[in-house]
């Protein structure tokens, strides 16, 4: 089974993961957009990266796992609007490619790892601490991000693998 974990936004990240393995972590594609060059999620490069790694496989066997993002307090209603868009494009490619999609709260997986209440770098650790054959993909401090799909799609085949 092909799971396909999502961090979604700006700076997200999208992990392929099989049968426990990395096979392969892209950060979140996007473009700019309007006169002040502002990035945007570019969803037909999403819906590329995706249909790529599933063309030989039978839909049934995979599962797009996002993060559930809501609304947070601080942030101000632009970034959250801008959030919120990059979240919908998301979920509405993949359910358009009527792939199968999974929701997962961040303090659920955070949880899991024992990353409640820790530093946004602490889950680059953690990933390279589970997968230190990747640690090389995960070098740099913006690297957190690919960290948290790695994670979400980790915790998606660990919690669930025994329910398919």
């Amino acid at each position: 089974m092909l799971i396909i974990g999502i961090d979604p936004g700006i700076s997200g990240s999208i992990c392929f993961f099989e049968n426990g393995k990395i096979v392969e972590v892209v950060e979140m594609p996007t473009m700019t957009e309007g006169k002040k060059n502002k990035k945007q999620v570019n969803g037909s490069q999403i819906y590329n990266e995706i249909i790529k790694k599933i063309n030989e496989l039978n839909k049934q066997d995979v599962r797009v796992v996002i993060e559930q993002v809501s609304a947070m307090p601080g942030q101000g209603v632009t970034s959250m609007f801008n959030f919120g868009q990059s979240f919908g494009i998301i979920k509405g490619i993949c359910s358009a490619m009527r792939l199968p999609i999974y929701f997962v709260r961040p303090t659920k997986w955070k949880k899991y790892y024992n990353l409640i209440n820790s530093e946004k770098d602490a889950s680059r650790t953690r990933a390279i601490e589970i997968f230190p054959y990747f640690s090389h993909q995960l070098s740099k401090k913006k690297d957190s991000n690919k960290a948290d799909a790695i994670l979400i799609a980790s915790f998606y085949y660990e919690t669930y693998k025994n329910e398919d």
